[in-house]
């Protein structure tokens, strides 16, 4: 897979951390102590704004799950929309060339799904091959992106795009005062992405006088034993109540990096052979165990950091944003490599490895 663009979109409705926290805790905690425990796990999120899928006067409006995903459905399509045409135009395919769509979502659920609901608003082939994905979570903009290289891999003159959808702000439980759901109302935002794929030889046709593409040499995958708990949603009569334990960045800390090192080890690398780290801004924990067990400092991460501050946990959207402001900020030359990488419910790694 060589990645011909990457491009997201974002509602219109932006808004500072401490006017969500202000809204928000109005629905959340009824007495003193309550709005102030929010206030304060809010604060530690080290997110400044985020971008909600509605105005933050429209929540409490929300008729429970199924007003929810309503909302889902309509604004999560047209932010696919939009991250599609983008990175389309980016990458100079017409809609009709693209072979391949897959969809990635973990706030939602449609059908038909909201790849189906492209196939007319950009006008794509009525063979085009379709592969919606629900419930890889935060770990499914890596995933994504590997599962579409395998696809390339068989079709090397196919187009693909990976699409993710993440509404996280529309899971919102109210009443719900337990810590994951306080720390998932402080960090999660909305938000879109797309990632264009070419396989060996589309990209071996369309470089002529183009810029060296990034291209995925190698993929893994890893699950970590009897962790189903650790992250996910409890589906109730309200919608996806979210799973968040407390031992998420301790499993960042002791796998992450040997994982990684033997990943690279088997392809005669190592860590400080990285030009850039790509890396899902899980939160300022889970940031700060995954430098830990890279043995990184602050600058490797530091496109992840600013994602977090400036937008918050996309979910799955968040490692394609860090990925597009690494295309976009640095500069790379012919052989040089990078490391994609999120972690995900199950618990769970994806480790991408790309090469200019």
């Amino acid at each position: 897979m060589h990645i011909a663009s990457v491009a997201c979109a974002f509602p219109p409705h932006r808004y500072e951390q401490a006017e969500i926290t202000a809204a928000f805790t109005a629905l959340l905690a009824e007495d003193d102590p309550g709005r102030a425990l929010t206030e304060r796990v809010h604060r530690s999120s080290q997110v400044g704004a985020r971008h909600l899928a509605l105005k933050l006067e429209d929540y409490p409006r929300l008729d429970g799950f199924g007003g929810s995903n309503d909302a889902f459905i309509r604004v999560g399509t047209d932010l696919a929309e939009q991250a599609l045409r983008s990175a389309l135009a980016e990458a100079g395919i017409s809609p009709r060339d693209l072979d391949f769509i897959a969809t990635v979502t973990v706030t939602g659920v449609a059908t038909p799904s909201i790849d189906a609901r492209l196939v007319n608003r950009l006008g794509l082939r009525p063979d085009v091959k379709r592969l919606p994905v629900f419930g890889l979570g935060c770990v499914a903009g890596a995933a994504g992106i590997a599962r579409v290289h395998d696809y390339l891999r068989g079709f090397p003159d196919h187009v693909a795009a990976l699409v993710s959808i993440e509404l996280c702000s529309l899971t919102f439980q109210r009443g719900d005062v337990s810590g994951a759901n306080l720390v998932a109302t402080g960090l999660f935002g909305d938000g879109a992405a797309a990632v264009i794929g070419l396989g060996d030889a589309r990209a071996g046709r369309a470089s002529a006088g183009t810029p060296t593409l990034p291209r995925v040499v190698a993929t893994q995958s890893r699950f970590y034993p009897d962790t189903e708990r650790a992250m996910g949603w409890d589906i109730t009569g309200a919608g996806f109540r979210v799973v968040l334990a407390q031992s998420v960045p301790a499993l960042a800390r002791d796998h992450l990096g040997d994982d990684v090192r033997e990943f690279l080890a088997g392809r005669g690398l190592v860590p400080e052979d990285m030009a850039a780290w790509v890396c899902h801004p899980g939160g300022p924990k889970v940031l700060e165990a995954v430098q830990a067990s890279l043995g990184v400092d602050d600058e490797a991460l530091a496109l992840s950091w600013r994602s977090l501050r400036e937008v918050g946990n996309l979910s799955s959207a968040s490692v394609l944003l860090v990925l597009r402001d690494t295309l976009r900020e640095r500069q790379f030359v012919a052989g040089q490599h990078a490391m994609l990488l999120a972690m995900g419910p199950g618990f769970c790694a994806e480790l991408v490895l790309l090469e200019w």
